[in-house]
């Protein structure tokens, strides 16, 4: 459904957007992640056609955005991460000019006018002004005129930022019901943004990719590197130096549990073994050896800093 090839974009000598290239599946949604600055917007004003690439190519249902924009755009709705709302409008005033900018036959106008409204939740809201409503109703009108015109895709840019946690768990509730029928692309900073919606994970930082998987895929790799809780009976002083030299071993830290650790892996690699025979020839006393699942917050931290900036996060 969307495919991006080697897209790059570059100001000067700087490149916002690295050479990067992904597919998402109709009826997905994909948690497109990073830090601030880490090129995500621009990627999605390039994926929706408000911005040129300097190279590569993206198409939409199988038209290019560059070369045949109108037939692109006709299967994309987009939220920016600013809704484009008309404060002194009233939402159904509102939705009708977006529904019939975006080519929605004349008959059918009242008709999505009404599903969308109700499929956002803002069907009590349509004959207020749009400058009254609170900031999670504005969200909820901004997704509705995205939704308007029954998109094939829809870009989400930030959908929830700046909203409390009531309006934040609504908004992730609404997105997540967009699911098979619409295929999503969520750009966002906040990882439980994607935890609690996305079936797929790609992490963007410094305009390249640096992961993309599923989700739990994602967690269960930790971005290549596996981490290890050891809990010893009679650890001694020298039991930290001689963990920390057993192969395969990239970091060890101490965990709250007496006579535990935390056992970080080189990349695709399993000391387990070895710290087991190291164990028994040391004598001290082996109480727990088990894998832990890395949070995405790990993986996150881990992909974006750095193993070091990251350990140290």
């Amino acid at each position: 459904m969307i495919e991006v090839k080697n897209l790059v974009k570059r100001y000067g000598d700087y490149p916002a957007v690295d050479r990067i290239s992904f597919r998402v599946e109709k009826g997905k949604i994909l948690g497109f992640l990073g830090p601030n600055g880490a090129g995500k917007t621009t990627t999605m004003r390039i994926v929706t056609g408000f911005m040129p690439p300097t190279a590569g190519e993206v198409t939409i249902d199988g038209y290019n955005i560059m070369t045949h924009p109108m037939e692109a755009r006709r299967r994309i709705g987009y939220l920016p991460e600013t809704p484009p709302l008309y404060p002194d409008l009233t939402v159904r005033d509102y939705l009708t000019f977006a529904a019939r900018i975006k080519g929605v036959p004349r008959k059918k106008v009242a008709e999505r006018v009404t599903t969308v409204a109700g499929k956002c939740g803002v069907t009590d809201y349509l004959g207020r002004l749009i400058a009254v409503l609170s900031k999670g109703y504005r969200q909820r009108v901004g997704l509705a005129q995205a939704l308007v015109h029954d998109p094939e895709v829809l870009i989400l840019d930030e959908p929830t930022i700046g909203l409390d946690p009531n309006q934040i768990q609504e908004i992730r509730q609404l997105i997540r019901s967009l699911a098979g029928n619409h295929t999503v692309v969520l750009s966002t900073h906040i990882l439980p943004e994607v935890t609690m919606t996305c079936d797929d994970v790609i992490i963007i930082s410094k305009g390249k990719i640096v992961a993309a998987d599923t989700l739990e895929n994602l967690t269960r790799s930790g971005g290549g590197r596996a981490r290890t809780y050891l809990r010893l009976a009679e650890p001694d002083d020298k039991t930290l130096g001689l963990l920390q030299k057993t192969p395969g071993v990239a970091r060890v830290e101490t965990a709250k549990d007496r006579g535990a650790f935390f056992i970080t892996s080189q990349p695709n690699t399993d000391p387990s073994a070895d710290l087991g025979v190291l164990v028994l020839q040391h004598g001290w006393g082996l109480l727990e050896l088990r894998h832990e699942r890395p949070t995405l917050e790990e993986v996150f931290s881990r992909l974006t800093l750095g193993e070091e900036d990251a350990a140290h996060a």
